[in-house]
């Protein structure tokens, strides 16, 4: 089979395309002939060498495909009744730059009703990301703000942003979101959420404004760093905050003190290296309260760009620019062909 390999730690043009032995499922694991791949910023961290796939996981990039199941053991937890031949998307621990790929059963879902597989395949690193990290760690919804408790998603325009802003706005919470330009901002309004360009304004100041000082009662950062302390002074009391990436560093210095005086809770996570119990339990949430939404339009999918899977250096490199709105994927011409 055609993969997209890592020759070395670096910059996207260590991206290589190779040829590789398709891979074999074991247990409770199935093989998808790849339509299309997603790409996220585990992939580029793991490019430049700091991400390494947990034991046991390909040593290729890509930790979200969908394409068609062709083999594996279906007999194990199947919720869905997936058989041979049906349209699927999956979580991975890695392995998803190839055109074919070896999932776990637990971590692959039904393509949401009339979808494209191109579609499907920008679903599921960022939706599994998103339902962990908002509604089991950050649990919005059932903290001291009530049922309509409130989200400020920082990097609104990223793949994490959008499908957060639309999910959580489709559940009924007032959202408010951070972007780097006014055209980023733009587009996070387009989607349901208050925005707030960073560059130019407080961003603090500018959620208080718009949520009469009360503040927000869950965020969802991927900045960490110097954001930390600011994002403590605008949480509700009761309020938590979620960190999913360390893009401005891993260190940050707060007052602990309001920590315990406003009852708060500051919590982060990673997924790839979590077992599969965990993810399937996600899944299957996912297939009760997202789908749904996505099979009546409520919630979309956002795609900046589909790419040939050998353009996969030029995917990293876009994504690093910061311009993107939305999700890159891989397109594998064959599979992707009639489907």
């Amino acid at each position: 089979m055609r993969a997209v390999h890592i020759t070395h730690p670096g910059g996207p043009d260590v991206l290589a395309s190779t040829e590789l032995p398709v891979p074999q499922p074991g247990a409770c694991e199935v093989l998808i002939e790849v339509a299309a791949s997603g790409v996220n910023r585990p992939d580029v961290f793991q490019r430049m060498g700091n991400y390494a796939p947990p034991p046991g996981a390909s040593p290729i990039p890509g930790l979200e495909v969908a394409g068609t199941i062709v083999g594996g053991d279906l007999s194990g937890d199947n919720p869905y009744n997936l058989a041979v031949g049906d349209r699927v998307c999956a979580l991975l621990a890695g392995g998803g730059y190839a055109e074919y790929a070896v999932a776990p059963l637990a971590q692959c879902l039904p393509v949401p009703g009339k979808l494209s597989l191109i579609e499907a395949a920008s679903l599921p690193e960022t939706y599994f990301t998103v339902w962990s990290n908002l509604f089991d760690r950050g649990l919005l919804g059932r903290g001291e703000g009530g049922s309509s408790e409130s989200l400020l998603v920082q990097g609104g325009s990223s793949g994490i942003g959008v499908a957060a802003i639309q999910i959580a706005r489709a559940l009924g919470h007032p959202v408010y979101a951070t972007a780097g330009s006014d055209a980023k901002c733009a587009a996070c309004e387009a989607y349901g959420a208050r925005a707030v360009n960073y560059r130019s304004e407080d961003f603090v100041a500018r959620v208080r404004e718009f949520t009469a000082g009360r503040g927000v009662d869950v965020i969802l950062d991927m900045v960490a760093g110097s954001y930390v302390a600011r994002e403590i002074d605008l949480l509700a009391d009761g309020g938590r905050l979620v960190i999913i990436a360390t893009l401005g560093g891993t260190e940050a210095k707060f007052d602990a003190g309001k920590l315990m005086v406003r009852r708060l809770t500051v919590t982060g996570s990673t997924l790839r290296s979590r077992p599969v119990d965990f993810k399937g339990a996600i899944a299957r949430n996912l297939h009760k309260t997202v789908w749904p939404l996505l099979e009546s339009g409520a919630v979309r999918p956002v795609i900046h760009e589909v790419l040939p899977a050998v353009a996969a250096a030029r995917a990293h490199t876009l994504l690093e620019s910061g311009q993107t709105v939305g999700k890159l994927v891989l397109q594998w011409q064959a599979a992707a062909n009639g489907r």
